[in-house]
């Protein structure tokens, strides 16, 4: 297959439209059901090279959940932790440690679960029944994955009524080192960003603080990783194997590190023994339950705790989750890592990144500010190494 119509582009109007090997090679790719659409493979592409990569740079499993080509976490398989299951909805898979790749789905989708609403998911390894099974329950658009079980296929072949997007990938393609992009015209040419993010990366610690732990290396790599597939300007905090907060397409990095955090603090929070007690009807949607979820934590727009809302929701009115409680439960919070796909221009960034447990930073260097931002950092113990390199992506 050297090209696949797309039924259109980006939007309805936007035809004829397919994606084709300007070299007249086989497409590295294989559609096993369903028909992918324009930004469908945007986000096929994109999240496969992080899952790729991430395996390469960690030997372990590994999964992300990209959405309008930016990925909503990123994750590799290690266990996880009871309170942890429960607040990503699995501890009722009773086979989920046996699969280091079903728990690297379960966080990465478990992360930030409304922007995962309608998501694309990449794996890295062969996808199996465990992984197939809870992906069946949540709300996808579709899956790239080197291969598939026979029986975790068929699995995702009857989701959303039998037109669930299913492609698998040659592993073993190779890109040109060579890219092209056009706008409005115009084609762009340069390398392919080949950089290699591995632990060699942090050895310019900066900070008085060089006392950069293995598990720290590890969720700097997913960090910074994660940060090379996400629309620019971007910052990523990551803890215990994942990416649990990334803030993506922000103009200024302050908004970046803030957006990041605020879904960094969501994760943490989700864990807190109210959130997991909540006492929701039986009969309560998965997204209806995340929506409630957020906005019990966060007070959004609708006051889910009110007298004539929570009936909705719940069995009894809980009761409610104050930003004094959040506050403190928060300060117990450590060991968290950020990366940033440039450097931080000023040291707000570290003040904000604080108040979210960060321990553990990891950006570029280059500003004429880097002195305020290593002395913000040895203020508070942090460890942050100069990694000289900016990650940038559009």
């Amino acid at each position: 297959m050297n090209e696949f119509e797309l039924k259109y582009g980006c939007n309805p109007n936007q035809k004829p439209a397919r994606i084709y090997m300007e070299n007249g090679k086989e497409l590295p790719i294989e559609v096993l059901n369903g028909r992918p659409g324009y930004i469908n493979f945007l986000d096929a592409f994109n999240s496969y090279q992080l899952v790729k990569e991430l395996k390469i740079a960690t030997g372990l499993p590994s999964v992300t959940s990209f959405k309008h080509v930016s990925p909503t976490s990123a994750a590799v398989g290690i266990k996880l932790p009871e309170k942890l299951k429960k607040a990503c909805f699995v501890d009722d898979i009773e086979e989920l440690d046996d699969s280091p790749l079903a728990c690297a789905y379960a966080r990465a989708r478990g992360t930030d679960r409304m922007c995962s609403f309608g998501d694309w998911v990449a794996l890295s390894d062969i996808c199996d029944v465990t992984t197939a099974k809870i992906i069946k329950r949540e709300v996808s658009d579709g899956i790239i994955a080197p291969g598939y079980t026979d029986e975790a296929l068929e699995i995702l072949k009857a989701k959303r009524k039998g037109g669930y997007n299913v492609v698998k990938i040659d592993p073993e393609y190779v890109p040109a080192p060579i890219e092209h992009k056009q706008v409005y015209g115009i084609t762009y040419e340069q390398n392919r960003n080949e950089y290699k993010i591995d632990a060699s990366l942090f050895q310019n610690i900066v900070t008085e603080n060089k006392n950069l732990p293995d598990y720290a290396v590890r969720d700097l790599i997913i960090s910074l990783i994660t940060l090379k597939y996400t629309q620019s300007n971007s910052v990523c905090y990551a803890y215990d194997g994942q990416a649990i907060g990334v803030g993506a397409g922000q103009q200024s990095r302050i908004h970046c590190t803030r957006l990041a955090g605020t879904k960094a603090d969501t994760w943490f929070l989700r864990q807190h023994e109210k959130v997991l007690s909540l006492p929701f009807k039986d009969k309560i949607a998965r997204p209806d339950r995340d929506n409630v979820i957020d906005g019990y934590i966060n007070q959004n727009e609708e006051d889910v705790c009110a007298d004539g809302i929570w009936q909705n929701y719940f069995e009894k009115q809980p009761e409610r989750f104050t930003k004094e409680e959040q506050i403190a439960y928060l300060k117990t919070i450590d060991n968290v890592s950020i990366g940033s796909d440039a450097f931080f221009p000023f040291s707000d960034n570290i003040e904000r990144a604080k108040r979210s447990g960060v321990k553990y930073v990891a950006e570029p260097g280059g500003s004429i500010r880097d002195d305020a931002v290593i002395e913000c950092c040895n203020k508070y113990g942090m460890v942050m190494a100069f990694t000289g390199m900016r990650l940038f992506h559009h």
